[in-house]
């Protein structure tokens, strides 16, 4: 397979040597800022920046926001400290740190710090610690000279897990011979923060189970039940770029039988409980061309969130003391086929006023799956198009009798997705216009969340005279989150995180006969109780591997 005559699949071999040599399904969470004390790095003039990439540019930054930390006594301790070559995990062991006790904690920050030179594939990884997934993340594509990078993530939620002592996993697979160079060198750090009264602990799950085995026993006088899923395409081959599969009948090098709509679904006992739409990730070899993430990669590719369902109408059910049986799928993902990654944790808040707690579930609704691809060659000069279309609605609602009384809990979600892929014969061009909407409401007693995410993707790789290989793309993750109590609004946050690049190289010839040039703008902004201050806006912007701005508007 010649890499530029199918665009989309650059990064999708290194992947898959990676996702299916490795003993646990690898790719991650977290995310890239600068560390909380760091100075922005200073804009380079215009005039400064190269007129190509070398064999150095600027570490990888995120425009993410740090994680916040309070004022309060905190403990570090080194929880991981590997060298990665091959796929050999390392394995460890955690002690809650003496100085800061046991928990509960004001904040636990993870903090993963990386560094690796020569040439290296983008490779996945995750820390583990107990079976419990807190970490899932990408590697960026090193320089030649070297480059250093880091991961943050606010961890607090997985207070059960960090109150006790927990053998610890990290692997980030990797192949190391005489042509990719890089040793992937990490350390990953907890950061405990004490809780006081000022800066008190916040509200965290009591338990949380690893889901290493569709069948569970979950705690008899649970009140609320949330699973949280780290779902990527990341398995290697065509599922690394599921948004752009067609229909077996096309003539195009990635086929899925019922083209590219993906549902990740979770169920209970055989049961449909949740859907949601899968972020379309690009790891940093992505859409045929490493230039466009050298520095600043698509939003989550440094940070893997899951997804979250609440499960918490299904409590009354499970909460009988029997095994039952919580699995996850993805909908659309060829029958036998490899290619997704889906770790499982639950989240389990229990009633402390009783041991069991009884109620029924109440309702389900499903409004039956809708989708379609439809095909339309290449004639007249246009070139082959797919469109494809896809929606699906789940209602549940349930009731618990806690020692605090009767509640109950009604979750809708309405996933739906529309896009459009472009290709000429031999994929000297391939494009894809696509949108994809998850839109969820709770209610629980009187208060009402409502969120709607919309992740976009709007690009185009094209294969030109003299081998010249070009990639416009740009990728956005918005959500849109109310809170409200007895029909008020009580609080709000908005999310609007856009990456926009164009790079383009001359394909088939040694890297010092590449010419690259590339630039890139991230921009993200967050309104809210979770912003710092209420508001964060940050734009980061390169050119050939140098930051020419990097800007704070809050």
């Amino acid at each position: 397979m010649t890499r530029h005559r199918k665009p989309v699949l650059l990064g999708a071999l290194a992947l898959a040597a990676a996702a299916l040599a490795a003993a646990h399904p690898a790719a991650a969470t977290g995310t890239a800022p600068a560390p909380p004390a760091a100075v922005a790095p200073a804009a380079t003039p215009a005039g400064d920046v190269p007129p190509e990439f070398g064999t150095d540019w600027h570490d990888p930054l995120t425009a993410d926001p740090p994680v916040l930390r309070p004022p309060t006594r905190a403990c570090e301790l080194t929880l991981a400290e590997a060298r990665f070559r091959d796929f050999t995990p390392y394995r460890g062991h955690y002690t809650p740190p003496a100085g800061c006790g046991t928990g509960p904690w004001a904040k636990v920050v993870l903090r993963l710090e990386g560094k690796v030179k020569g040439r290296q594939y983008d490779r996945l990884g995750h820390l583990s610690l107990g079976g419990v997934e807190i970490l899932r993340t990408s590697t960026p594509e090193p320089s030649p000279d070297g480059i250093t990078w880091s991961v943050e993530k606010d961890v607090t939620r997985y207070r059960d897990t960090l109150s006790r002592p927990q053998p610890v996993e990290m692997l980030i697979g990797n192949v190391v011979n005489e042509t990719y160079t890089g040793v992937i060198d990490v350390k990953a750090t907890l950061v405990f923060h004490t809780a006081e009264r000022h800066h008190p602990a916040p509200d965290t799950p009591d338990r949380v189970l690893p889901l290493k085995a569709p069948a569970v026993t979950t705690p008899r006088n649970t009140e609320r039940l949330l699973a949280e899923v780290y779902a990527t395409g990341s398995g290697g081959g065509c599922e690394e770029y599921w948004y752009m599969t067609v229909p077996d009948a096309a003539p195009y090098s990635c086929k899925a039988a019922d083209g590219p709509h993906r549902e990740v679904r979770i169920s209970v006992d055989g049961r449909l409980a949740g859907i949601a739409a899968p972020f379309p990730h690009v790891w940093t070899g992505g859409w045929s061309n490493p230039f466009l993430w050298y520095v600043t990669p698509a939003p989550r590719a440094f940070d893997v969130k899951p997804v979250v369902y609440d499960l918490t109408p299904f409590a009354a059910l499970l909460n009988d003391g029997r095994e039952h049986r919580i699995e996850v799928s993805v909908a659309g993902l060829p029958a036998g086929l490899p290619g997704w990654s889906t770790p499982t944790n639950l989240l389990i808040w229990q009633d402390e006023g009783r041991a069991v707690v009884t109620g029924s579930l109440t309702r389900h609704e499903e409004e039956q799956p809708s989708g379609s691809s439809r095909w339309t060659p290449a004639a007249g000069g246009e070139p082959h198009r797919l469109d494809t279309r896809g929606s699906h609605r789940l209602t549940t609602a349930g009731r618990l009798d806690t020692s605090h009384g009767r509640v109950t809990t009604t979750v809708t979600r309405a996933v739906g997705l529309t896009s459009v892929h472009r290709w000429t014969d031999g994929e000297d061009r391939d494009a894809l216009s696509a949108v994809w909407t998850d839109e969820e409401s709770t209610t629980r007693g009187p208060t009402t969340t409502r969120t709607a995410r919309t992740y976009t993707m709007d690009g185009e790789t094209t294969l030109g005279a003299g081998d010249r290989l070009r990639t416009v793309l740009t990728v956005a993750d918005r959500a849109d989150t109310a809170v409200l109590r007895g029909g008020r609004t009580v609080d709000r946050s908005r999310l609007d995180h856009r990456y926009t690049g164009d790079a383009s190289y001359t394909a088939n010839v040694p890297r010092e006969e590449r010419h690259a040039v590339g630039t890139t703008t991230e921009r993200y902004r967050l309104y809210g109780a979770q912003a710092p201050g209420g508001c964060y806006d940050r734009t980061v912007s390169t050119a050939q591997g140098t930051v020419t701005e990097d800007r704070r508007r809050c």
